[in-house]
């Protein structure tokens, strides 16, 4: 076995340059242990959260069974976290409300990014006056006001556009408009970053090599050039998870959001607010979890940033 390769399953040989790469990116990653530890904290909340149906089923009812006759109870056998003002079960509530509001963030984050990534690759592989028009559209969008705007877009009433009355009173809808709105304002941060690291990228042999051989600028940007972008991308996606979770949190808070019967950790702590001195854990577990998420959702970010920077 030649002394320049690694044995690897099929045959296949891999350089020891390519394998010391994997293992410092591993080393790391393993130097930021908050980000191990916050990624562990989401993955268990994501199982928790997709889990809810088993537990519902476990514990023989469901989120949005009311049971006026056992409101605001504290936690027991058959309520562990208790009830809520309509006798509804607090932990069956907390685990949709984290499906929806983790949901919102994962889905947004990832329409976001391709939004972005499409917007900086074209300005920066093409440069010039298409350059120039990209990026005063984005620095415009990061000019607006972002919380006013997704207020004012949140409020527009959905029946005056046309849409039928049961369409426009569907849960669903509520969720879908405001991963939309949200996604339309918030690509911004990863066009800058996918614009400045395609403008290094191009300039480098292999791109030049592709362009001089025929390669069409569709095959260059996404074959050659995105490959080699996908870290800021990785890094600006994981951050803006939990920005976007606060942000939905903001707008279900204030009753524009995610619409009752359907749960979200924002509209749980806009029906807590009346409840606030009586029975306090309706706001406190809530509150925790958007807490929790979002820092999780920074740490990880951080640790990504690290991993994955080529300076290292």
């Amino acid at each position: 076995m030649s002394r320049s390769a690694l044995p690897l399953a099929a045959g296949a040989r891999l350089p020891l340059g390519a394998a010391g790469q994997y293992r410092s990116w591993g080393q790391r990653m393993a130097a930021h242990p908050l980000a191990l530890a916050s990624a562990g904290v989401l993955v268990l909340l994501a199982a928790l959260v997709l889990a809810e149906p088993l537990f519902a089923q476990a514990m023989g009812t469901d989120s949005a069974a009311q049971d006026l006759l056992s409101r605001m109870q504290g936690p027991s056998a058959a309520h562990p976290l208790g009830t809520d003002d309509l006798g509804r079960d607090l932990l069956l509530r907390l685990l949709e409300g984290g499906r929806v509001s983790i949901g919102i963030g994962l889905v947004v984050a990832v329409g976001a990014a391709v939004i972005g990534t499409a917007v900086g690759l074209v300005a920066g592989y093409f440069g010039g006056g298409v350059d120039a028009l990209l990026m005063r559209i984005t620095d415009g969008i990061i000019a607006l006001p972002k919380l006013p705007l997704l207020i004012v877009l949140a409020a527009v009433d959905v029946t005056k556009l046309g849409l039928p009355a049961d369409w426009a009173q569907s849960p669903m809808l509520s969720f879908w408009r405001i991963a939309a709105i949200i996604a339309l304002v918030g690509w911004t941060t990863a066009a800058r970053l996918v614009r400045g690291a395609t403008l290094s990228v191009r300039e480098r042999e292999f791109v030049r090599a592709a362009v001089a051989l025929g390669a069409r600028p569709p095959r260059v940007m996404f074959v050659h050039i995105l490959p080699n972008v996908m870290g800021p991308i990785v890094v600006s996606t994981t951050l803006s998870v939990g920005s976007i979770i606060l942000l939905e949190s903001v707008l279900s808070f204030l009753g524009l959001g995610i619409q009752p019967p359907m749960a979200s950790w924002g509209n749980m702590l806009t029906n807590a607010q009346d409840l606030i001195w009586s029975a306090p854990a309706l706001a406190v577990w809530p509150g925790l979890m958007i807490f929790v998420t979002v820092i999780c959702c920074n740490f990880l970010g951080d640790g990504l940033q690290d991993a994955l920077d080529p300076r290292a």
